[in-house]
Parts: C-alpha cells; structure tokens; sequence
C-alpha cells in the first residue's frame, strides 16, 4: 500500500535522522545558553516539587493548577507504556548501553523542557475565561506565526488525542487481557466512561485525578522494582558494567548476546528516552502553562523534575529489573519482556502486577493527553469545540482497544514527530527569552 510505504519512510527520516539531532541538539543548546540550570538548579528544583507535596491541596479553576497539580498532570502524559515497552526495545534494539543515552538524553531534556515551561508560562492567556497555554501559544505570540501554530495544533490533536489514545487503549486492553482474560470490548468501554467521567469535570477534576493517582502509580512501580533489583543484587554491579560497556562498544556485552554498533545503542538510547520524558516534544507545555506561580521560572524548575521522575528514576528502575533477572537472553521485546522479568521475581503475581501498573501508567497518559489536545481545540475553535473533540476521543479510546492495526501505531509516531519540528524551532527562536526569564528570577532570589 502506497501510504503505508509514505508513513514508513516519512517515520524513517524523522526518528531516524531528523528528530534526535533536533531535540538533542535544542537540549544542548539549552544547557549551554543557560549555564548547566539542570545542574546549577537541581536541588532547588526537587526542593520546589518535595518540599509542597504535603502541604494542603487547592482546587484547580478557571485561573490553575498549583505548581504540583500541573506537575502531575505532566508526569501523567510522561510515565506511560514507554516506561516499559520502550525501555525493553531499546535493551533488545541497542543493547543495555541504550540506557546510558537514555541518561545522555534526558540530562540536554532537562534544559529543553525547563525552556518549554517557561515560554508556557510567559505566553499562557485566557480563552473564553480559562487559564491555557502551551507550543501553539507562544508560537503564535512569540514568533507571531500563526500558521506555524496552527500546523503544530492540528499534528498534536491527532497524535495524542486521537491516535496515540488508541495506542494506549490498546495498551491497557491487551495487558488486561492477557492477566486477567477479560474482553477487550469490554475494557475499551469501561476505559471511555472512565475517562468521559474525568473529561468532564474539566481542569479541576482532571488536577485532582493527577495529584492523586500519579504519586500511588509511580511509587507502587518503583517500590515493585526497587524489590526485584534487591532480590538480584549480586546481579547490580554486572548490569551496570553493560550498560556503561555497551554505550561503547555494545558488540562486547554478554558474550555477543547483543549483536549491535554503538550507532544503534545511541540511536536507540536517544530516541526512546526523548519518547518517555517528552522533552521538546510539545506536550508537556500545556500542563505547566497553566500552573499558578509567582514566576514563570519557577514552573521551568517543577518541569526539571519531571524527566528526573520519568527517565532517571522509573525508566532505569524498569532497565534494572529486566537486566539483573537475566530475561534479556529470552528473544522477546516490548512489554512482553517486561512482564517477563517481573514473572521471574514475582511467579504468578508478577503478569498481573505488570497489567496493573500498565492500567495506571496508560490510562493517566490518556488524561494527560486528552487536556494536552483540549489546550489546542481551545486555540483552532475556542470552548465550543470541545464537546466535538471529547466524543471523538471517547470513540477512539474504545476502537483502540480492538484495534491492532500497524498503520495506526506508525501514524501516531508520525504526527508526534511532525509536531516536534514547530516546537523545536519557536524554542531555538526563543532562547533569549527564556534566558532572560532565568537571570530576572535569580536576581529576585539573590
């Protein structure tokens, strides 16, 4: 088929070549331009997220997140099925030294989306009497390239909203079926009215599903994993050894289990840790847009911790388990070995462990990604567009959970990379903003 061959090669040119040097390339650009702030400002950054959590929670409305809930609400969209299908391919694909690049990834990420929620800040506006923001926003405002704003509007309306929704239905509905042999209809179902019920209550409900479940979801997984690691720790030290052998010469780890070349564990490491944490990619924006802070700073260090929670923490822990229960050696790939290490650990109670944690993960994405789109309905038509864009999403949930089409997963990895390349370049357009946000916020704090 004549498209299936476009999208491949369109895929191919994007995630292959174009996109990892834009977004590492945009990360280091930021790190330099802003003087190493994921290193300089780290502590203060986790201080910042740490140090509120307790505190007593406000509603969202019409002017808000705090600073935490808009927190959430982004981790929601980071820490998904990349998290555990994307760590095992990029084992499998470039060797345990992909994990390595991931790291290298994620450092530059760190930069890049400190940027992204300044700008989401400093450009946010209200729109028929609501706080928003996000890439369509201060593309519009900043470059004052409307067009532009309105390409990276409609890509992200069809690759989170719509299609990559499906993607994590789909998700939801083949590891529910898998652990507990329940209809794939039937959780695609109870996924939509799930989510219709959350939709509807609008940014307030949505804060408050995030602050909640995002903390539970990513704690359960990490105390999950920390467990399994500890089970094998004679194995730590030797899996660390290949993930730091393999970033150089990969062909050398685990006596040639893994045949690649150090291209492959860089393109791999790169690519799906950019993937996980989201960094440049445009989505995360929206959240931070709408956080209530004093300084649009402040939001850009919340937004450090971010990649540090999703790539750091929960993305090395899944690397850990899969490479100290030795299920690397097995040929399998994606979620399957994920759950296939875990199974190793926890006999009977690992797969259902897994489904559960995919439950969380895919279904806070949904959320994360459903507010990411209405952001952007919200700038093409204003708030009557929102009731048409919600019944579509709720169509797409439950058709992605009976659906394995390839084409559509290609597609969703299509329009995701297309809505890269108008972020990318506000942000390298934008540098000097974001700098000067940067040097006025640490004067006010000297």
């Amino acid at each position: 088929m004549v498209f299936e061959k476009i999208i491949g090669i369109t895929n191919k040119i994007l995630w292959d070549y174009l996109l990892i040097f834009l977004l590492v390339g945009v990360g280091v650009y930021y790190t330099f331009k802003l003087k190493f702030v994921q290193v300089r400002k780290l502590h203060p950054a986790m201080k910042q997220v740490f140090g509120g959590i307790f505190k007593k929670s406000e509603k969202a409305d019409n002017d808000g997140m705090t600073s935490f809930q808009a927190l959430a609400t982004a981790i929601a969209a980071q820490v998904g099925t990349g998290n555990l299908a994307g760590v095992a391919t990029a084992i499998i694909s470039g060797g345990p030294g992909a994990i390595f690049w991931m790291w290298v990834s994620a450092f530059f990420g760190m930069a890049t989306i400190f940027a992204e929620a300044v700008l989401a800040q400093t450009y946010k506006e209200k729109v028929d009497g609501e706080i928003t923001g996000g890439p369509a926003y201060y593309i519009s405002k900043g470059l004052k390239n409307r067009g532009l704003a309105v390409f990276f509007s409609i890509a992200i309306i069809i690759a989170l909203g719509f299609v990559g929704n499906m993607v994590q239905s789909n998700s939801i509905a083949a590891a529910m079926n898998n652990a507990f042999d329940v209809s794939k209809v039937l959780i695609g179902v109870i996924i939509a009215f799930l989510t219709f019920l959350i939709f509807t209550g609008g940014m307030s409900r949505i804060a408050s599903f995030t602050e909640k479940v995002v903390p539970f979801m990513a704690l359960l997984y990490i105390v999950g994993s920390i467990i399994i690691v500890l089970m094998n720790y004679k194995n730590i030290g030797p899996a660390f050894g290949m993930i730091f052998k393999g970033a150089f010469s990969p062909k050398a780890v685990a006596g040639g289990v893994f045949g690649v070349s150090m291209k492959q564990a860089v393109r791999f490491g790169v690519s799906k840790g950019l993937f996980s944490n989201e960094a440049g990619m445009g989505s995360t924006p929206h959240a931070h847009a709408v956080a209530k802070v004093n300084h649009p700073a402040e939001q850009g260090l919340v937004a450090i911790a971010g990649v540090v929670i999703d790539t750091l923490v929960i993305c090395t822990l899944t690397a850990l388990v899969i490479l100290t229960t030795g299920v690397y050696i097995s040929g399998a790939t994606g979620p399957v070995l994920t759950q296939m290490a875990f199974t190793a650990a926890f006999g009977k109670y690992g797969n259902p462990f897994i489904a559960i944690s995919l439950f969380f993960f895919a279904f806070s994405t949904i959320i994360g990604w459903y507010f990411f789109g209405e952001a952007n309905v919200k700038f093409l038509f204003g708030e009557s567009g929102i009731k048409y864009y919600r019944f579509l999403v709720i169509i797409f949930l439950v058709l992605g959970s009976t659906l394995e089409v390839q084409l559509v997963w290609d597609m969703a990895d299509t329009f995701n990379g297309l809505m890269v390349i108008p972020n990318v370049i506000a942000l390298f357009a934008l540098g000097s903003k974001v700098k000067d946000s940067l040097s006025n916020y640490e004067k006010i704090k000297n």
